[in-house]
C-alpha cells in the first residue's frame, strides 16, 4: 500500500471478511467494489463511519453511494469510497437485494500522533516506548528529574502504570483500588489530573514525548471502597447464584487449609510444611474424604425424584397426556436449571416428560396405565441423578489433581514459589472469593449462602485459565471454572460484572466511563492491561468514550493468543493501534527471524506497487519489546551478554519498539516497594545517579536514535540472515535512495563449541560503521552481593560514527564480486558475545549514478522516482523523446508485435518465446508474457521466483527483448531502441534490486503502451470499464501481419489498403493484417485463419473497437476467396482453401451487414472492388463487392453441389469418401437454407470422429445436416437487408434467378424473406400441444416450449435437441419469433444450458451428452473416445453471447421489470468473465471449459470469438 501523498487507494472486493485485518493510514481512499457474486445484483454498502460534520457513534450506520467512472450500467468498476480523516476501528457491512445483512468487516485506521512545539507528525513506525513502574517516581514534582533518563537516551514514548493506588497481583499485574483518584503519593501538596496533564502536555511539547498509561477494566482491587459500597458491580451470590457450590468448595478448602495449618492432619500423613510426593498423596486422600465427598457438589445438579413423580402422576391424573405427532417422536427428557442452585432443586421439563413416558393413543389413561408411566419416569430420573453423580464424580477426581499441581508448584517444585508452611496468610490454595466477616464454622457459612443481605458481599475474585476460550467470560452461567478450580486465581482483585449493555450495572458502566474520560483527556494513548479477559463490548464502549475526548487515540495491547484470527478480532473491534510482542516469546532465533521479517512487510528489493490496488488482509502493527512490561522475570536469569544485542534486535524491527527502564540499566532484580527511580545526572559518580555509562544506556541511545531515523528515511524492507549460531545479521533498506543500514549481533552461545563468526558479505560499498558497541563487565564488589538493588556491574563500550578503518572489531574488508554483484566482504574479529556492529551501506559509485539515472527515466511512469534520481550529463539520444511520443507512431498491428506474439507466432518468424530455466517458456514474445508473469509476482513479492533468479545471474532476458523487437524493423524497432537504452542502466546496478528495476520499466511501457492503443480505438472502447477494454485488447492480440502467412491479395484499385517496403526489393507489398482464431492452436500456418470464427468475431473485435480498415480488408480478402457461393472454412493462403463450410458464408454476410450499418459511409464497402482468386465463369478478375454477394445467394438459390479438390485421405484422414462431397440449397417452399449429410458436419459444430478403436472415425459427431436454425436466421438477417439495400437504391440486385429444367424463374428479395417469416416457427417452433398438426415427428419430442436446432435433419432426432443455436438466430432476426414463446425457450437455455462462462452444446438430459472433453482419451465409448463430444457437453463461450444479447433484446419486450431484472442477471454472469480475464495468463477468453466451468486442458486459451460475442454484449447494455 503506498502512502498517502502519493493518492494511494485501496481497494476492497465486498466479501466475508470479518476476520480479516485491513489497516489503513490517514489521507487514503478506500473504495469498495462489486465482488464478482455480487455484480448484477441490489447491493448497498453501509459502515458506520462517521459523516461529515457529525460525530462517531459506532451504533449508527449510512450508506454509501455508488460511483461510476464509466456508465451506470456498468458494475464492473463502479465503487464506494470513503475518504479516510479520523482515526479508529469501523465497521461495513453490505445488503443484498432484500437480505438485512449478507457480510461484512472492519477498517482500522492508525492515529496521528503529534510531538513538540509545531505539532510535528510521529510516525508509529518510529515509536520508541520505555515502561515505567509509576509508583517508583515519587511526587509529581520530582518526575522530570526522573524521567529525564528517557529523554538523554533517545525515547519518544513513555508507558506509564497507573497512576492511582494499585495492589500487587501474583504473577507481576496489579489492581486499582480507586480508578477515579490520583495515587496520594505523587500529590502530596494536593496535585491532581490536571496537573498531570499538564506535565504530560509538556513532556509532549517540550521533550517529543507521547505518553501513555494503563488502563484495566475487567477487575478492581479488593480493598476497593466503591465496590464494597455497590457489590452489584461484581460476580456475588445473589446475581450470580451459580457460584454458590464454587463457594461452598472454596470455604471448604479455606476450613481445611486451617487445619493443615493447625496440625490436625499431621499424623495422617499432611503436615503444615508440605514437601514431598507423601504428603501429596495423603492430601489427596484428605480432599477426598474430607471435603468432597462431604460437600456432596452432585446434589446441586440432581432431581429430587418424589416430588417429579407425584407432579408427574397428578398431571397424568388429570388427563394431561400429550399425543406425539408421530411414533418416532422421542424426544429428550428436559431437566431444568433451578434458578437459585440449591441442592436438589433442579426440576424436570414436564413437556418433555409427557411427550416421552405417555402412550401415542388419544385414549384416556387407567390408573394402571398411570402407575406404570410413573414407574418409567421414576426409573428414568434415578438413571439421570446416577449419571450426574458419576460425572460430578470424575470431574472431582481432576478438580483434586488441579489443586494438587497448584500445591507442588506452590510448595514442592524446585522451580516453584517455595512458599513454606500452609499458614492462614499463606493457605493451602487460593482464595476464589472475597469474606468480609468475622470466621465462623462451616455450618455457618452454609446459612450465611442463603442470606441475600449477607450474600452479596461475597464476591468472586478474578484469574486467568490457561487454554480457555479467550472470549468467554469465566464467571458467567455455565462456565465451571470456579467450581472446579481451574482458575489461577488474582486474590487482591475483584472481577466485574458489567452485563450485556449499560442498562445492566448502571453504576460500573458510569465509574468506567468517567475513568477512560480522565485518561484520555491527559494522556495520548492507553494500553489495555488483561485485554483478552476484557469483555469486548465493554472495552468497545469505552475506547468509543476516549476517541470522541481524543480522536488519535493511540492504543496498545498484549494478547497472549497463538491464533492471529483471535488477534484480528481484537485489533478489528477495538481499533488497537499496535500488539506488544516480546522477544523473550521468540524461543528461537529462527522465530525472531520470522517476526523481523513480518514486521518489515516488504523484503530487500521489493517490487513497486501500484497506487491502486486490492486491499489485502494485514497484520497487525507491532510493538516489538525487549522485555514486555508484564515480563517480570528477574534480570540474572538471562545472560548480561544478551541485552545489547537483543535492544540492537528490536531497534532493527521496522516497527514500534519498546523496552523497560529496569531492563536499560540492567537491575538483576525487581525494585523493593519503597525504592525510587534514581535520577538522570550527567556528572554522576554513585549508584544514585544514571547516566550514559549505566547499563546499556548509551548504546540505547544510539539505537533508538537509529530506529527513528531508519523510520523516518523510509527503510522499510527487511533482510534477516542467521550467519552462525549466535551471529545474526539485519538489514533494514531504503527503496528510494537505495541506502542500506546492517546490524551483525552476537549472543552468548548456547553450543561453546561454535566459536567461528563467519564473513560477512554485503551488497555495495560500507561508507561508515554507525555504531560499534560491546558489553564490559566488571569484578562483582562482594560487599554488595546480597544487596538486590545493586546494579550489575556492567556497562557498553561504544564507538560511533567510524571509518572500518578505525573499528577494532573488523579485521578485513575487501571488495569482492559474488552473484554478478560488486559486494564488500566483511571478516569480523575480536566479535565476543555481547558485541553489535552496525554499517551505513551505500551503492558503489558506478551503480549509484546508474540507478540515479534509472530513475530520473522513469519518472515518466510515476513521479515515485524523483526520491534519488538523478539527472546526467548525457544521455542517450533515444531516451530524450518520452516514450508516449514513440509509441503514438506505433499501429496497433506494431502493438500487436511489441505486447504479444505466441511461440508459434514468433518461430514462424524465426525466433521463439523465451524460455525461463527450471520454470516454462513465456507465454507471449511481447510484453504481455512479462507482465503476466510478475502480475503473480507482484504482490505477493515473491523474489525466489525463477524469472527473478534469471534476472539476476544474467542479462539474457533483456537482450531477447531488445532484440526480438530491433530485428522487427520499424516503429517497433524504436521502442526496442528505447529500451536497450534503458536496460543498459538495469545491466549495471546491484542483481539484487534487478527484478524490481525490471519490473518498473516493464510495467511502464506496457501501460504506456496500452494508453496508446486506446487512443487508436473507439470512444466505446476509450470509455468503457476496465472489462470492455481487456476485451479490446484482444482484438489486439489476435490481429497481426504474419511474415510466413500471406493472405490473398486485395484489389489494386483499392488506394487505401495498407502496405509495407521490403527493404532488400524496395517492392511495396500489401501489409493487411488477418485475425487469428485462437491461442495457442489456431495462430499460424494454415490454421490461423479461420473463416467462420472470423465473421463472427469480426463485429466484436474489429468494428467496436474502431478497427474498420482492417474490418473492411479482411471483408475483401474473403470476397476474392468466395468459390461455389462460399467462403473458405480454412482460408490457407488462398491456394491451399477448404469449403466445407456451410455456415461460414452466412457469417461473412452478416458481418458486410454490420459493417454497412456500424461504419460511417459504410455502404461504400459494397463498391470496393474485389480481386477475385477463383473468377467466376466469364467474369473478370476484379469486382465490386456488390457482385460477389449476389453470386453467393444466386448460388444458393441455384443449389451447391461439388466435391473437396483436395478430396485424398491425407487431406482429411478422418473423413470418409462421402464426406468430402459437399451441397447446400434453398428449400423453394419455406426459404430455409439447407445442406450437408450424415457424413460431413458443415456448421461450427464440426467435431469428426478419430478413434478406430470406438468404431466412430470419419462419423461426424454432429452433421447437423438439413436446416441449422443459425443458418436460416442468418440467411433471414441477409435476404431482409438486402432487400432494405435495393429498396434504398444501393443494392441492384432486387432478388434472385432459378435455372431448372431450362427454365429461369425470379424470386425477389422479398419473397425469400416472407418465405422464411412465414415458415420459420411452424417448423422450428416445438409447441406444447402433443396434438400438433405442424409436428412430423411427436414421438422424438422431449422437451417442448423450444426450438429445434435443425429441420430436416437426416437423423430427425437431431432436430429436437436443444442446443444453444436459436438464439443466435434471435439476435440476427429476432422478427422470426414470437415474444412469449422466444421468452419461455430461453428460460428453459438459461435452466439447462447456461453454465459459469459458456453455454452447454447439448441439454444435460440428453442420452448422449457429456461435459468433459478429452481428446487424448482413446478407449470403447463411441460417443466419447478421441474427443467425440467435442460438442455434445462440454461449455463454449461464444454462443453465451448470443443467448445474453437475445436475452436482453426480449427482455426489453417484455417490460422495465423483466429488463432490470435481467440486465442484472448479464452483469452477474459478466463478472465471472472479468475474473477469468484478470487471472489469465493469456489475457483472454477461452474457446469453451467442460461441464460447470471447469478447465478444458484441450481448449485455446484465449479465443477470438469468446472475447467478441462477450465485448458485443457489454456493447449492447
Amino acid at each position: 500500500m503506498l502512502r498517502p501523498d502519493d493518492g494511494a487507494e485501496g481497494l476492497l472486493l465486498l466479501s466475508n471478511m470479518e476476520q480479516a485485518l485491513f489497516r489503513l493510514q490517514q489521507g487514503f481512499e478506500l473504495q469498495f467494489r462489486l465482488g464478482p457474486t455480487l455484480q448484477g445484483k441490489e447491493v448497498q454498502v453501509y459502515t458506520n463511519y462517521p459523516t461529515e460534520g457529525h460525530d462517531y457513534d459506532r451504533l449508527r450506520f449510512h450508506p454509501l453511494d455508488w460511483v461510476y467512472p464509466n456508465r451506470p450500467e456498468d458494475d464492473c468498476d463502479k465503487y464506494c469510497r470513503l475518504d479516510l480523516t479520523v482515526a479508529g476501528t469501523y465497521q461495513y457491512y453490505f445488503c443484498c437485494g432484500n437480505k438485512e445483512k449478507v457480510s461484512g468487516g472492519y477498517i482500522v485506521v492508525d492515529p496521528v500522533l503529534r510531538v513538540g512545539a509545531n505539532n510535528d507528525i510521529l510516525p508509529l513506525d518510529c515509536i520508541s516506548s520505555q515502561t515505567y513502574q509509576t509508583k517508583k517516581l515519587g511526587p509529581l514534582d520530582k518526575w522530570m528529574d526522573r524521567l529525564k533518563v528517557t529523554k538523554e537516551t533517545g525515547y519518544n514514548m513513555i508507558h506509564f502504570s497507573p497512576l492511582q493506588t494499585v495492589l500487587s497481583v501474583s504473577g507481576g499485574g496489579y489492581s486499582i483500588v480507586d480508578q477515579l483518584e490520583l495515587n496520594p503519593d505523587f500529590s502530596p501538596d494536593g496535585k491532581t489530573w490536571t496537573h498531570v496533564g499538564d506535565l504530560v502536555e509538556t513532556l509532549r511539547r517540550d521533550w517529543k514525548m507521547i505518553c501513555i498509561t494503563d488502563v484495566i477494566y475487567n477487575n478492581t482491587a479488593v480493598d476497593s471502597e466503591w465496590i464494597h459500597l455497590h457489590p452489584e458491580c461484581g460476580y456475588n451470590l445473589v446475581n450470580s447464584p451459580h457460584l454458590k457450590p464454587a463457594w461452598l468448595l472454596d470455604r471448604a478448602l479455606w476450613h481445611l487449609s486451617c487445619e493443615v495449618a493447625d496440625g490436625k492432619y499431621t499424623e495422617a500423613g499432611v503436615p503444615a510444611l508440605i514437601q514431598d510426593e507423601h504428603h501429596i498423596n495423603a492430601l489427596r486422600c484428605i480432599l477426598w474424604q474430607q471435603v468432597f465427598s462431604r460437600l456432596r457438589l452432585w446434589e446441586f445438579l440432581q432431581v429430587s425424584v418424589d416430588p417429579a413423580v407425584e407432579q408427574f402422576r397428578q398431571l397424568l391424573q388429570d388427563g394431561s397426556s400429550r399425543v406425539r405427532s408421530s411414533p418416532e417422536c422421542k424426544t429428550q427428557l428436559n431437566l431444568v436449571q433451578n434458578p437459585q442452585h440449591q441442592r436438589f432443586g433442579n426440576t424436570v421439563d414436564m413437556d418433555s416428560a409427557l411427550d416421552v413416558f405417555t402412550p401415542h393413543s388419544n385414549n384416556s389413561m387407567s390408573p394402571t396405565d398411570i402407575q406404570d408411566c410413573c414407574t418409567s419416569f421414576r426409573g428414568r430420573l434415578e438413571e439421570l441423578n446416577s449419571e450426574l453423580y458419576k460425572e460430578t464424580t470424575k470431574r472431582t477426581e481432576q478438580a483434586i489433581e488441579s489443586i494438587l499441581r497448584s500445591v507442588i508448584h506452590d510448595r514442592v517444585a524446585d522451580d516453584g514459589t517455595k512458599l513454606g508452611p500452609v499458614t492462614r496468610r499463606r493457605p493451602l490454595c487460593p482464595r476464589y472469593f472475597t469474606f468480609p466477616f468475622e470466621e465462623m464454622t462451616f455450618d455457618e457459612e452454609m446459612e450465611l449462602m442463603e442470606k441475600k443481605d449477607k450474600a452479596r458481599y461475597i464476591l468472586a475474585h478474578d484469574g486467568v485459565v490457561e487454554g480457555n476460550d479467550v472470549q468467554r467470560n469465566l464467571a458467567e452461567p455455565g462456565s465451571e471454572v470456579y467450581l472446579w478450580r481451574k482458575l489461577v486465581c488474582h486474590n487482591s482483585t475483584v472481577k466485574l460484572r458489567y452485563g450485556d449493555k449499560p442498562e445492566d450495572c448502571p453504576f460500573l458502566w458510569t465509574r468506567m466511563k468517567t475513568y477512560t474520560e480522565i485518561i484520555a483527556t491527559v494522556f495520548s494513548g492507553l494500553c489495555l492491561v488483561n485485554c483478552l479477559s476484557t469483555p469486548v463490548h465493554v472495552a468497545e464502549a469505552m475506547l468509543a468514550a476516549a476517541r470522541a475526548i481524543r480522536p488519535n487515540l493511540y492504543v496498545i495491547a498484549e494478547l497472549f493468543t497463538s491464533s492471529q484470527l483471535i488477534e484480528n478480532v481484537f485489533v478489528n473491534r477495538l481499533g488497537i493501534t499496535s500488539l506488544m510482542r516480546d522477544r523473550v516469546l521468540a524461543a528461537d532465533s529462527e522465530k525472531e527471524q520470522c517476526w523481523l521479517s513480518w514486521f518489515g512487510r516488504e523484503p530487500v528489493g521489493a517490487f513497486f506497487q501500484p497506487n491502486l490496488q486490492p486491499l489485502i488482509p494485514d497484520v497487525a502493527h507491532t510493538m516489538f519489546m525487549d522485555v514486555s512490561p508484564r515480563n517480570h522475570r528477574p534480570i540474572q536469569e538471562d545472560s548480561v551478554y544478551n541485552f545489547l544485542p537483543n535492544a540492537a534486535l528490536a531497534s532493527m524491527a521496522c516497527c514500534a519498539t519498546g523496552s523497560s527502564r529496569r531492563h536499560d540499566v540492567l537491575l538483576p532484580h525487581q525494585l523493593s516497594e519503597d525504592h525510587l527511580y534514581t535520577c538522570w545526572n550527567s556528572d554522576a559518580q554513585t549508584h544514585e545517579q544514571i547516566n550514559l555509562q549505566t547499563g546499556i544506556l548509551a548504546a540505547k541511545l544510539a539505537l533508538n536514535t537509529l530506529h527513528q531515523e531508519l523510520a523516518v528515511k523510509g527503510f522499510s524492507q527487511v533482510y534477516v540472515e542467521q550467519l552462525s549460531e549466535g551471529v545474526m545479521a539485519v538489514s533494514r533498506h531504503c527503496p528510494s535512495t537505495q541506502q542500506s543500514v546492517v546490524a551483525v549481533l552476537r549472543r552468548p552461545l548456547k553450543n561453546p563449541d561454535t566459536d567461528h563468526v563467519p564473513p560477512l558479505f554485503i551488497p555495495g560499498q560500507v561508507k561508515e560503521v554507525l555504531l560499534e558497541a560491546q558489553t564490559i563487565v566488571s569484578n562483582t564488589n562482594s560487599e554488595d552481593e546480597d544487596d538486590k538493588n545493586v546494579r550489575v556491574p556492567s556497562t557498553v563500550e561504544i564507538k560511533e560514527h567510524i571509518q572500518l578503518k578505525d573499528s577494532e572489531m573488523v579485521k578485513r574488508a575487501d571488495m569482492v564480486s559474488k552473484h554478478n554483484t560488486v559486494v564488500q566482504e566483511i571478516v569480523l574479529d575480536k566479535f565476543t558475545p555481547g558485541c553489535i556492529i552496525i554499517f551505513r551501506v551505500t551503492l558503489e559509485p558506478e551503480s549509484q549514478e546508474q540507478l540515479g539515472s534509472l530513475r530520473h527515466h522513469l519518472i515518466q511512469f510515476s513521479p515515485r522516482y524523483q526520491s534519488g534520481s538523478l539527472a546526467e550529463n548525457s544521455t542517450p539520444l533515444i531516451l530524450t523523446k518520452p516514450l508516449m511520443s514513440i509509441m503514438s507512431s506505433l499501429t496497433l498491428a506494431d502493438m500487436n508485435i511489441l505486447l504479444y506474439r505466441c511461440d508459434a507466432e514468433e518461430r514462424e518468424d524465426g525466433g521463439g518465446c523465451y524460455s525461463i530455466p527450471s520454470w516454462s517458456p513465456l507465454n507471449y514474445g511481447g510484453l504481455q508474457g512479462l507482465m503476466s508473469v510478475m502480475a503473480e509476482i507482484r504482490p505477493k513479492n515473491n523474489l525466489g521466483h525463477p524469472l527473478c533468479e534469471n534476472l539476476r545471474q544474467g542479462d539474457w532476458m533483456l537482450d531477447y527483448i531488445t532484440n526480438r523487437l530491433l530485428a522487427k524493423g520499424g516503429a517497433v524497432a524504436e521502442v526496442g531502441s528505447w529500451l536497450k537504452a534503458i536496460f543498459g542502466y538495469l545491466k549495471h546496478i546491484p542483481s539484487y534490486l534487478k527484478p524490481c528495476y525490471f519490473d518498473a520499466i516493464i510495467q511502464g511501457v506496457y501501460t504506456t503502451a496500452l494508453e496508446a492503443a486506446f487512443n487508436f480505438m473507439s470512444s466505446f472502447v476509450q470509455n468503457g470499464s476496465s472489462l470492455v477494454k481487456q476485451l479490446a485488447l484482444v482484438s489486439v492480440q489476435m490481429c497481426s501481419v504474419s511474415p510466413c502467412w500471406v493472405p490473398p491479395t486485395l484489389s489494386p484499385h483499392l488506394k487505401d489498403a495498407t502496405h509495407s517496403s521490403d527493404e532488400v526489393t524496395n517492392h511495396e507489398d500489401q501489409h493487411c493484417v488477418s485475425l487469428a482464431a485462437g491461442f495457442p492452436h489456431f495462430c499460424a500456418g494454415t490454421f490461423r485463419c479461420w473463416g467462420r470464427e472470423t465473421f463472427i468475431s469480426l463485429r466484436g473485435l474489429l468494428l467496436l473497437t474502431g478497427r474498420h480498415l482492417e474490418a473492411r480488408n479482411i471483408i475483401l480478402t474473403f470476397a476474392g476467396a468466395l468459390c461455389y457461393g462460399l467462403i473458405p472454412n480454412l482460408l490457407g493462403e488462398g491456394g491451399s482453401a477448404r469449403y466445407n463450410s456451410r455456415d461460414a458464408v452466412w457469417w461473412w454476410l452478416q458481418s458486410i451487414q454490420e459493417y454497412c450499418t456500424m461504419v460511417p459511409d459504410g455502404i461504400s464497402i459494397l463498391n470496393c472492388q474485389v480481386s477475385r482468386i477463383y473468377p467466376n465463369t466469364g467474369g473478370a478478375s476484379d469486382q465490386p463487392l456488390y457482385d460477389i454477394i449476389q453470386e453467393a445467394m444466386q448460388s444458393h438459390m441455384q443449389g451447391i453441389q461439388f466435391r473437396e479438390i483436395h478430396a485424398w485421405p491425407h487431406f482429411d484422414h478422418n473423413m470418409t469418401e462421402q464426406g468430402f462431397n459437399v451441397e447446400a440449397g434453398v428449400d423453394h417452399s419455406t426459404g430455409f437454407v439447407y445442406g450437408g449429410n450424415r457424413f460431413n458436419c458443415g456448421t461450427w459444430m464440426n467435431k469428426m470422429g478419430e478413434s478406430e478403436r470406438a468404431h466412430n472415425k470419419g462419423i461426424p459427431a454432429t452433421p447437423r445436416d438439413g436446416s441449422a436454425v443459425e443458418i436460416v436466421g442468418l440467411c433471414k438477417s441477409t435476404v431482409r437487408w438486402l432487400m432494405k439495400l435495393h429498396n434504398n437504391g444501393h443494392f441492384p440486385y432486387a432478388g434472385v434467378n432459378i435455372h431448372t429444367e431450362g427454365q429461369t424463374y425470379s424470386m425477389s428479395y422479398m419473397e425469400w424473406d416472407h418465405k422464411i417469416q412465414e415458415n420459420f416457427e411452424k417448423n422450428f417452433y416445438i409447441s406444447h400441444d402433443p396434438q400438433d398438426p405442424e409436428e412430423v415427428h411427436p414421438e422424438l419430442v422431449h422437451k417442448r416450449g423450444i426450438y429445434k436446432d435443425s429441420f430436416g435433419a437426416s437423423s430427425p432426432w437431431c432436430d429436437y435437441q436443444l442446443r444453444p443455436n436459436f438464439p443466435i438466430a434471435m439476435v440476427v432476426a429476432p422478427e422470426l419469433f414470437t415474444l412469449d414463446r422466444a421468452w419461455e425457450a430461453l428460460n428453459v437455455a438459461e435452466q439447462k444450458l447456461l453454465g459459469p462462462l459458456g453455454m452447454k452444446t447439448l441439454d444435460p438430459d440428453d442420452m448422449v451428452y457429456c461435459g468433459v472433453y478429452d481428446n487424448d482419451l482413446d478407449n470403447d465409448k463411441f460417443n466419447q473416445a478421441k474427443g467425440f463430444n467435442y460438442h455434445q457437453g462440454p461449455e463454449w463461450l461464444w454462443p453465451l453471447g448470443y443467448f445474453l444479447r437475445a436475452k436482453l433484446y426480449f427482455a426489453k419486450k417484455m417490460g422495465n421489470e423483466t429488463y432490470e431484472t435481467n440486465i442484472n442477471l448479464v452483469k452477474n454472469i459478466l463478472s465471472r468473465h472479468a475474473v477469468h480475464l484478470e487471472r489469465s495468463t493469456w489475457k483472454g477468453l477461452p474457446g469453451l471449459t467442460n461441464e460447470n466451468g471447469q478447465c478444458c486442458p484441450f481448449s485455446c486459451e484465449s479465443q477470438a470469438s469468446s472475447s467478441a460475442t462477450i465485448l458485443e454484449v457489454l456493447h449492447d447494455l
